[in-house]
């Protein structure tokens, strides 16, 4: 259940950010769900060997390059998808900051369940 939610949410964030940016363009719902999956995928199974190699520059630019490695992500996603198109890197990374912005949000506002709680506590 919670998988879904957050996938809801990547998806909101990514039509919020394709009103907000101007260089995000998003034809539809089904698109920024497509896209939001394809992002949760690769953030799942490639972006830790991505955040491992390139851990040297992560350390000297004090994790600051990890916003490049998001913003790339997300503009790797955007020319990938049909009905998705992102314009410049520019507007891909602040796309995948903003992105990132409305799911730290989202998942403070979002309390876990009480079992969740109860299993935390032992």
């Amino acid at each position: 259940m919670k998988i879904f939610l957050r996938w809801l949410i990547n998806a909101v964030g990514i039509l919020f950010a394709s009103r907000l940016i101007e260089g995000i363009h998003i034809d539809n719902v089904t698109t920024a769900l497509v896209a939001a999956g394809l992002i949760g995928i690769i953030n799942l199974l490639i972006r830790p060997f991505i955040i491992i190699l390139t851990l040297p520059i992560n350390i000297l630019t004090l994790g600051l390059f990890t916003f490049v490695i998001n913003g790339s992500i997300f503009y790797l996603i955007g020319n990938t998808v049909k009905g998705m198109a992102v314009d410049n890197f520019w507007a891909a990374l602040l796309g995948a900051f903003l992105v990132s912005l409305i799911n730290g949000i989202a998942h403070l506002l979002i309390k876990s369940s009480p079992q969740e709680e109860s299993r935390r506590q032992r």
